[in-house]
C-alpha cells in the first residue's frame, strides 16, 4: 500500500525532528531542532502548544508522569517542566566537545533514553551514542560517530537499530534489556543514496519492520527484518527528517520535515517544506512508545 500523504500542520519548522506519539495522553510531540522549540498537538493537529528551550534541540521523550520532558539540547540532557517551561540540567556528556550537539533519541522498552551526539558541521567523527536511565546513570554505547540518527528498537526490545547518517548504513546491535548494554554490531542494511538521500530518523512497526526517513530525497523506506527494502513512500518534500506511528489506532505515520537546510551544500525545497505530514492507509500499525523512567 502506497499510503495517502496529507499535511497535518504547515508550521514551517526550520528543522523539524523527533516526532513522539504518547499513547496515554493521545498527543503528538516533535521539535524544531534549529529554533529550539518543542511542539505538541492532538492527532488531528489541533490544540497546538509550543515550549521554547533557548538552544538547539535534538530530541525529546515524555516523562513517566507526563509532567516533564527529557530533552537532548546542545549543552546537555535536560529535564523540562511542562507547566513552567523551566529546564534543569541532568548531565552534560560532552563538555570537551564544543563543536558537537546532542541529536536523535528514543526510549527503550525499559524506560531508558538512548540518544546520540553529532558534529554540527557533519564532518568529524566526534559523536557518541549514549544511554541514560532514571537513576541518573549515563553509559556510552558507541563512539566515532559523525551524525547520530535513527535509534529505535525491535518489538521485543532485544535489537537496537542505529545510523551514522554519512556511513550510508543502518546498524543493528544485540541489546541487553536488563542492563542496556550493546554487543555484536553488524550492518542491518545499506541505504540507497543514489537519489541524494541520507539516513535520518527511524521507527519500528508492530511487525518488526524498520521505517526510515531518507532526508534530501523525500522518501520513506520500510525495511524487512532481514534488511531488504519492502516499500518506498514518496513524500511531497525532499527534506523529510523523521517519523513515528501514532493516532488512536497507531496506524498513522507522522513525518517531520525541515524548511531550511542546515548547511549551504544541502538542497532547497518546495512550499510545503517544514510541515508535519500524516500518512494513512499503510495497512500497518506501530508500537506505543514507552515514557522515560516508566
Amino acid at each position: 500500500m502506497a499510503g495517502n500523504v496529507e499535511v497535518l500542520l504547515d508550521i514551517k519548522t526550520t528543522l523539524g525532528e523527533g516526532p513522539v506519539w504518547d499513547a496515554e495522553s493521545q498527543r503528538l510531540h516533535w521539535v524544531d531542532s534549529a529554533d529550539g522549540r518543542i511542539f505538541r498537538s492532538t492527532h488531528m493537529g489541533t490544540e497546538l502548544r509550543a515550549w521554547e528551550v533557548g538552544e538547539p534541540i535534538g530530541s525529546i521523550a515524555v516523562g513517566s508522569d507526563n509532567t516533564y520532558f527529557i530533552a537532548a539540547l546542545q549543552s546537555g540532557l535536560y529535564r523540562i517542566d511542562m507547566e513552567s517551561g523551566n529546564k534543569e540540567l541532568l548531565v552534560d556528556p560532552e563538555p570537551d566537545e564544543p563543536q558537537n550537539r546532542l541529536n536523535d533519541g528514543k526510549v527503550d522498552r525499559q524506560g531508558r533514553f538512548v540518544f546520540g551526539s553529532m558534529d554540527t558541521l557533519e564532518e568529524e567523527p566526534s559523536g557518541k551514542l549514549y544511554s541514560y536511565d532514571v537513576s541518573g546513570r549515563l553509559a556510552v554505547l558507541e563512539t566515532g560517530v559523525i551524525c547520530s540518527n535513527g535509534p529505535c528498537f525491535s518489538p521485543d526490545g532485544s535489537t537496537l537499530y542505529f545510523s551514522d547518517t554519512w556511513t550510508g548504513e543502518i546498524w543493528a546491535y544485540d541489546y541487553n534489556t536488563e542492563c542496556g548494554e550493546v554487543s555484536s554490531r553488524r550492518r542491518f542494511t545499506k541505504v540507497d543514496t543514489s537519489g541524494g538521500g541520507a539516513a535520518d530518523g527511524a521507527t519500528v512497526d508492530s511487525e518488526g519492520y524498520v521505517w526510515q526517513a531518507l532526508v534530501y530525497s523525500g522518501t520513506i523506506v520500510r525495511y524487512s527484518p532481514d534488511g531488504a527494502v519492502d516499500r518506498v513512500v514518496e513524500m511531497p518534500v525532499l527534506k523529510t527528517t523523521s517519523l513515528a506511528f501514532g493516532g488512536p489506532d497507531l496506524d498513522v505515520l507522522y513525518v517531520t520535515s525541515m524548511a531550511k537546510p542546515p548547511l549551504p551544500r544541502f538542497p532547497e525545497d518546495g512550499q510545503l517544506r517544514g510541515s508535519v505530514f500524516a500518512v494513512t492507509g499503510l495497512g500497518v500499525t506501530g508500537i506505543a512508545e514507552p515514557r522515560f523512567g516508566m
